[in-house]
Order: C-alpha cells, then structure tokens, then sequence
C-alpha cells in the first residue's frame, strides 16, 4: 500500500504542477473566478508538501479538506465554462436550444466545457492518496495502571 500511495502522491504533485502551468500558459487570470482553481492548486501543493515534512493526521485532514475544495471547484468551472459557451452560442444563434446547444458548447473549444473535470480527478486522486492514510491510525494509548 506504502507504494500505491507513493504513486499517488507523484501523480497528484504532477497534476497539480501541469494544470497550474497549463492555467498560467492561458493567461486564466481574467477574472476573480479564474484564481479560484489556481488558489486551489496552490493550496493542494502546500498540504502535499506539509504531508511531506511530516505533518501528521493534521496534515492529511488539511489535504482531505483541499481535495474535497477542489473536486467542488471543478465542479463549479464546468458549470461557468458551460454557462458561458451557452450564452455565446445563443448569442450567435439566437434560435438554437434543447440537445443542438448542449452538443455545441460540449464540443466547444474556448473555454472548453470539460476542462474543469482536471479539478475534480485531481481532487479525487488527493483523497484516493488519503484514504485510510498511516497518519489517520489513533491507537488508543494504555497507561500502565489500570483502574479496577
């Protein structure tokens, strides 16, 4: 298991280091919503390398935090990205509905609809690594006396 979670762990800093790159390369910086995915990868980076200096159960709690913060996050892209395809979709064809626009601005290349899922997969990734993690083990300790 030790391994597994080893290559999570790799998978998971090189996802999160490729969709910031990827983020930043776009210039995703337009808005205050545009940050919001890069504050999230910022923060998954800092509970991973907590986890990596030794943090503990803290340190895992904190990571189970972000990823759930971040499978939302990519949540709520997928809905911007699709909302706003739809309204330029309706904009340039004022006529299209129903299953025509939806196909349209699935398959829509900028913003791309499903680019948010990235978000998600890593978040589910973060907590694959966390489940049942060492640190989260609280064995109860014994004193030594025992009252009767």
């Amino acid at each position: 298991m030790d391994t597994i979670r080893r290559w999570l762990a790799f998978v998971l800093c090189l996802g999160i280091a490729g969709t910031a790159t990827d983020l930043l390369l776009l210039d995703h910086l337009e808005s205050w919503t545009q940050l919001i995915p890069l504050f999230a990868l910022g923060l998954a980076a800092l509970t991973l390398l907590w986890n990596s200096l030794g943090g503990g159960a803290s340190a895992i709690r904190a990571l189970q935090v972000v990823m759930v913060f971040t499978i939302l996050i990519g949540g709520l892209g997928m809905f911007l990205h699709y909302r706003g395809n739809a309204e330029f979709q309706t904009e340039i064809d004022p006529s299209i509905e129903g299953a025509a626009l939806f196909w349209k601005v699935v398959r829509a290349k900028a913003p791309p609809a499903i680019a948010p899922a990235a978000m998600v997969q890593l978040g589910l990734i973060g907590l694959a690594y966390a489940f049942r993690h060492p640190s989260l083990d609280s064995k109860p300790v014994r004193s030594e006396t025992q009252e009767p």
